[in-house]
C-alpha cells in the first residue's frame, strides 16, 4: 500500500545564513511556517534537524534530531533519517520540502506526488523572472517535456526556476547516499545532480509560485515587504 510522508531537512549551521531555520518571519520561526504549510496537505510531516532549538518549535513526534554533521545536503539527511529513525518505517514515498521554503504550497506537494507515479524522483518548477536569471542563488532547470535534463546556477539566460521540493520513492532515497558524488554536484552545490549523473530520471511538473526562497538575511526583508502588501 502506498503511503506518503513529508520530510523537511533543516540544518542550523547554514554556510550563508547561520541559524536560518529559526529566523523570524512576521513573528514566527521560518521552519514552523514551512511545517505548517506542509501540514495543510494532510500528509504526515516531519522536520529532520541537527539542533534541538529547531526541534523545539515543532510538535512532539514530528521532528527527528541527528547531530551528525557529515550530511552533505538535505537529501542525505533524509536518507539518514530513513535509515535510523523509527518514525519513518511505514512510508513508501517521501516528499522533501527544503526548510527555506516558507511559501511552499499544497499544489507543489501534490504535483511531486503525482509525478512519482511515473518517475522514481520528482520535482517542480515555475517560470523564471528575467531579473533572477543572473542570480546564482536561483537554480535554473533545463527540461524536455516533463523530464529534467540539467540543473545549474550559471548565468544561462534561459531555463525554468527550479523550486526546492522533491519526491522520492523509498528505494530511490535509500540508495542515494551510495551513489557517486560527481564533480558537477560539488561545483554547483546541487544535490539533485547526483541523480542525473548516476543515470536516474527526474520527473518535473509546472506550478504557480509567487513566493520566495530564503537564502540570505536580505531575503527575510524581501519576504516581509512582499507579505505586507
Amino acid at each position: 500500500m502506498t503511503s506518503y510522508a513529508i520530510l523537511i531537512p533543516a540544518r542550523y549551521g547554514s554556510t550563508r545564513f547561520k541559524g536560518k531555520p529559526l529566523c523570524m518571519l512576521d513573528g514566527v520561526p521560518m521552519i514552523r511556517r514551512v511545517y505548517d504549510a506542509c501540514v495543510a496537505s494532510k500528509i504526515p510531516t516531519y522536520v529532520l534537524t541537527d539542533d534541538r532549538r529547531i526541534a523545539d518549535v515543532i510538535p512532539k513526534r514530528h521532528s527527528w534530531t541527528d547531530e551528525v554533521d557529515e550530511y552533505a545536503n538535505g537529501t542525505e539527511r533524509c536518507a539518514g533519517a530513513l535509515k535510523h529513525s523509527p518514525l519513518l518505517t511505514e512510508y513508501t514515498h517521501f516528499i522533501n520540502v527544503q526548510g527555506d521554503m516558507p511559501d511552499v504550497t499544497v499544489q507543489m506537494i501534490e504535483r511531486c506526488v503525482e509525478m512519482l507515479k511515473h518517475y522514481p524522483v520528482s520535482t517542480v518548477f515555475t517560470e523564471m523572472p528575467q531579473e533572477m536569471q543572473n542570480d546564482p542563488s536561483t537554480v535554473k532547470m533545463v527540461r524536455a517535456g516533463d523530464q529534467a535534463l540539467w540543473f545549474g546556477r550559471g548565468l544561462t539566460g534561459y531555463g525554468d526556476w527550479h523550486l526546492g521540493v522533491y519526491g522520492y520513492k523509498r528505494n530511490a532515497l535509500e540508495l542515494y547516499s551510495n551513489l557517486e558524488v560527481t564533480k558537477e554536484e560539488e561545483l554547483e552545490k546541487l544535490e539533485q545532480l547526483r541523480w542525473l549523473k548516476n543515470g536516474w530520471q527526474i520527473g518535473c511538473s509546472s506550478v504557480y509560485f509567487k513566493g520566495i526562497e530564503i537564502n540570505s538575511p536580505k531575503d527575510v526583508d524581501i519576504w516581509h515587504k512582499q507579505n505586507s502588501q
